[in-house]
């Protein structure tokens, strides 16, 4: 199965959590925060979306931040993604 995202929306796929700290400090479960750090698996066409015209920005593949409390989480054949507006990514992380 596979997800084909609409409009402006955008699939992605949470990147791991560290479990321990750059300084070796090991990090209890409940205390862990998900990270807003995710990859890009599935972009929508854009269009006119609410009147206006939506260029996408993003693309497969890249590694984006997204804003804490958005989007929708579905689970697919045992794997996680999360469905997102276009507007709801904050930045593009370049190497």
């Amino acid at each position: 199965m596979k997800l084909v995202p609409l409009g402006d929306r955008v699939v992605l796929k949470q990147l791991v959590a560290e479990e321990t700290t750059k300084s070796g400090i090991v990090l209890p479960g409940q205390n862990k925060e998900k990270p807003q750090q995710a990859e890009v698996i599935a972009v929508g066409p854009g269009g006119v979306v609410d009147g206006k015209e939506v260029k996408m920005e993003v693309k497969v593949g890249d590694n984006v931040i997204f804003s804490k409390y958005s989007g929708t989480d579905v689970k697919v054949e045992e794997e996680e993604y999360i469905i997102v507006k276009q507007s709801d990514i904050l930045a593009v992380i370049e190497a």
